[in-house]
């Protein structure tokens, strides 16, 4: 349970390698078959966190390295203003349900752009829009958080600063302090507003960050108790159920662990998303020439 009840979007990823990340993926992805419905609050319905990138991983030669993160947010932005409400639609999905912002996201102490999308829906759906964004922005995984869960086995805690105050740079400031502290929180976090939320997220051997979640939270208070360059407070700690949902693109490069999750891929959603997809590579090369990456 939480120690707070502050209802908050949040995500993170700690500890993780790409290839890890989809290993654990393959073991946690759960096959949905759910009719597709609009997002509604039901007796099921959960508080879910999606938390996932626009800039795909595989499937266009662009080397993204000289792009600024102001860049990348700017690129993140039209996705979410563009290819995200049509993720919803092909999905029957209601966008204006949900909540989805552009937001600094960590992972392995870099900072890029990320997009959070906030779904109060039943594990299926939150699992099928998180294999629906997935394939279309040719990511290796999607994290999918539910916040309400009372039994959720990953522990998490919400460092926060003052309003106004956090934004890429000192959200970066904070993550490479966190980990001179202790290592293992240099895996990833998530930022909403003025904070950053931190999972302790868990594979076969335990967690990726190699601290137990007690340690976990203490180095992350530490961690703010010294920090100097901007007062920063663990506001909220405890534990929530963390999954990922993703598709192995070496062992399955059509995206079929992601249109597993969808019906497979003889369906019209996976042919409508499959080209939903290349509508969005066509974009990021156009980007990347205008750019001359």
């Amino acid at each position: 349970m939480r120690t707070s009840d502050r209802a908050r979007p949040a995500a993170g990823r700690a500890g993780m390698t790409r290839r890890s990340v989809a290993s654990a993926a393959a073991a946690l992805v759960l096959a949905a078959g759910l009719a597709a419905a609009p997002v509604v609050r039901a007796q099921d319905a959960a508080d879910h966190l999606i938390s996932y990138e626009a800039l795909p991983s595989v499937g266009v030669d662009v080397d993204f390295a000289p792009a600024s993160y102001a860049e990348r947010a700017e690129i993140t932005a039209e996705a979410e203003a563009t290819i995200v409400p049509e993720v919803f639609a092909l999905l029957d999905m209601d966008p204006a349900a949900a909540e989805t912002q552009v937001t600094p996201g960590g992972y392995l102490l870099n900072t890029n752009a990320s997009l959070q999308t906030r779904l109060d829906v039943s594990a299926e759906d939150a699992d099928r829009f998180a294999a629906a964004v997935g394939y279309v922005f040719s990511q290796w995984s999607v994290l999918v958080t539910d916040f309400a869960a009372a039994d959720g086995g990953t522990g998490y805690a919400v460092v926060d600063f003052s309003d106004g105050t956090l934004d890429a740079d000192l959200a970066q400031a904070f993550f490479e302090h966190a980990a001179g502290v202790a290592e293992g929180l240099g895996g990833g976090y998530t930022a909403f507003g003025d904070s950053m939320y931190f999972l302790n997220v868990r594979g076969d051997d335990g967690p990726y960050s190699g601290l137990e979640d007690p340690d976990f939270i203490a180095q992350l208070r530490a961690s703010a108790q010294g920090f100097e360059p901007a007062e920063a407070t663990v506001a909220e700690s405890g534990a929530v159920e963390a999954r990922f949902v993703g598709n192995d693109w070496d062992g399955a490069p059509e995206g079929g662990d992601y249109l597993a999750v969808l019906g497979g891929p003889d369906t019209p959603v996976a042919a409508a998303l499959a080209d939903l997809a290349a509508t969005w590579n066509a974009r990021i090369l156009d980007i990347a020439a205008e750019k001359g990456w």
